[in-house]
């Protein structure tokens, strides 16, 4: 027989005092490296190979499944009570803009400014006469904030220039550019009361910011079988004057703050047991953290076999082990799930806490469980990668992703260049290329063909050179990332994909890895596996002897 490597050369012969009597170092070498072959083959068998190999429960795969249907049911009740939290908030902020803002209309083209003096003084006033007069005009269930039996007040708070004197036609200006803070409290109760006297300095006003608390009750959960939770609203209505370009852009901001409410009672309507979800999402909890173990030991089951194939290869042929051979040990699809089950994890503590109302990030723990539920999701390609139809797709995908990043990081500066180019020139003249972000968002929807038609047309004819410029700028990005750069990206997956499809139907190993595995030639259900796990590689190393020391016996005797 002859070994992989030239490692051993034996030649057959028909004394009796064979080689293996006379070599038997060699020969245990050579069931070493047979055991070795034999454990790493077993390493990158499927479930049901595992199965006919040893015996061995797919214990990963079912666990993945039900992971899967579990964090999923987990998500999605997750995701309708934030869809109710979301859209509390939002229609709360469409209501306080109509009930605060005079004369405000939704979708408006133009910003919401006022142009006059008059105006800033008339939309003020405005803001605290609906504030003191809430009760009487407000459809919710809005109301104010007490703190000791006491309304806590609005506050009128604007920012100026310490001192300032502006001379426009004369060129001259003197700024004393220290900001000052001048606050006025106005509180809901009386009514009637007359209006605090205030005086803005136009020339030297910054803004002007409008600051009160309203509470209000989502009721909608009940209708859910959930308990309803008290919501704390700061409002704050800024009228910016930063640019004094004679236009002062009021806005609304709606920070939220969601509390448990002190007391309630609920009839007509049984509400469900936050202890059952806390419970199920514990249940999530012990199911990833099982999982995280199974996988990390998978890990460095996988780094050991590493070391051991490394030390193999400089023991018998004096080099390293290639860094892509190295690669194969370090299964990606075991990383993403470790990842996935982490992002899982720490997504559900923070959902027991919002639950619990000792925290109210949603968009924090949306971000965990939405993305832990993805990496599961694509966790099964794995298990699907097990049939040669699907498996295909993801060998041209990692076979690829070297070239692919390669590829995008030279025409991401392409594509970069074209991005400062759009936003330096054609900013002042096209509301698509006023900041880098805009410029950006553009340009890659020119590349995947939207928008094209719009992005021609609304560019500003003012200056006729740089409308002659965008004409060029638009015409050569087009051209060359549509025509020529995107057709490249397609070709080097095309490449790629039919070189896979080539080494699949040839069936010749392509590394140094897969040529030692193609070695052995031990079927899952032969048993050998099974003798791999009972007995140590030395113990294996004697039974082999023995069986071939019968067998040069019973050779002997018919000869």
């Amino acid at each position: 027989m002859e070994e992989s490597g030239d490692l051993y050369d034996v030649h057959e012969t028909n004394d009796p005092s064979s080689w293996e009597d006379q070599h038997p170092q060699c020969v245990q070498d050579v069931a070493k490296v047979e055991c070795l072959r034999r454990k790493i083959k077993y390493y990158f068998m499927n479930p049901c190979e595992k199965y006919h190999a040893r015996g061995r429960k797919p214990w990963k795969l079912i666990l993945q499944i039900i992971k899967i249907a579990i964090i999923t049911i987990q998500l999605v009740l997750f995701g309708l009570s934030n869809q109710m939290v979301v859209t509390f908030k939002d229609e709360n902020l469409m209501t306080f803009k109509h009930l605060f803002l005079k004369d405000y209309v939704d979708g408006g083209i133009d910003p919401y400014a006022v142009y006059r003096q008059a105006d800033v003084y008339d939309h003020i006033e405005y803001v605290i006469q609906q504030y003191r007069l809430l009760h009487n005009i407000t459809v919710g269930n809005h109301e104010y904030e007490k703190k000791d039996s006491v309304y806590t007040p609005l506050l009128v708070c604007q920012d100026f220039y310490r001192n300032g004197t502006i001379y426009p036609s004369n060129e001259t200006f003197e700024i004393d550019a220290h900001v000052d803070t001048k606050c006025l409290r106005v509180y809901p109760q009386p009514v009637h009361e007359a209006l605090p006297h205030f005086k803005l300095d136009f020339i030297r006003l910054i803004s002007v910011k409008i600051t009160f608390v309203l509470k209000a009750i989502n009721l909608q959960t009940v209708r859910h079988r959930e308990l309803p939770d008290c919501y704390d609203f700061t409002l704050i209505i800024t009228f910016n004057n930063q640019a004094h370009s004679g236009q002062i852009k009021v806005d609304l901001e709606n920070e939220v703050d969601i509390n448990e409410c002190r007391e309630w009672k609920v009839t007509g309507a049984y509400g469900r047991s936050i202890y059952l979800t806390v419970l199920f999402d514990c249940l999530i909890i012990i199911m990833c953290i099982i999982s995280f173990a199974l996988c990390m030991r998978s890990v460095i089951t996988g780094i050991q076999l590493q070391l051991e194939y490394s030390h193999y290869c400089r023991k018998h042929f004096g080099k390293e082990l290639l860094w892509s051979d190295k690669l194969e040990f370090v299964s990606g699809w075991y990383i993403l799930i470790i990842v996935s089950d982490t992002l899982t994890i720490i997504g559900s503590v923070l959902k027991i806490e919002i639950q619990t109302k000792v925290l109210t990030s949603y968009d924090v723990c949306s971000i965990f469980l939405g993305t832990g539920t993805m990496f599961v999701w694509m966790g099964v390609i794995r298990y699907m990668g097990y049939f040669k139809k699907y498996n295909i797709l993801i060998l041209t995908l990692r076979a690829a992703f070297p070239n692919v990043i390669r590829f995008i990081c030279c025409a991401g500066i392409i594509y970069l260049s074209y991005c400062f180019c759009g936003w330096i020139v054609l900013g002042p003249y096209h509301e698509k290329f006023r900041t880098l972000n805009t410029v950006s968002e553009c340009l890659f929807s020119l590349i995947n063909g939207d928008d094209m038609f719009s992005t021609f047309k609304n560019m500003k004819q003012k200056n006729s050179l740089v409308w002659m410029f965008s004409r060029v700028y638009l015409y050569t990005f087009v051209s060359l990332f549509i025509y020529m750069i995107l057709s490249l990206f397609i070709t080097l997956i095309t490449d790629t994909y039919d070189t896979i499809k080539q080494q699949q139907q040839s069936g010749t190993p392509t590394s140094e890895l897969q040529k030692f595995l193609s070695e052995c030639k031990d079927l899952p259900n032969s048993g050998v596996y099974r003798l791999d796990k009972n007995n140590s590689c030395f113990l294996n190393c004697f039974i082999n002897r023995c069986r071939k020391y019968r067998t040069r016996e019973r050779l002997t005797s018919e000869a």
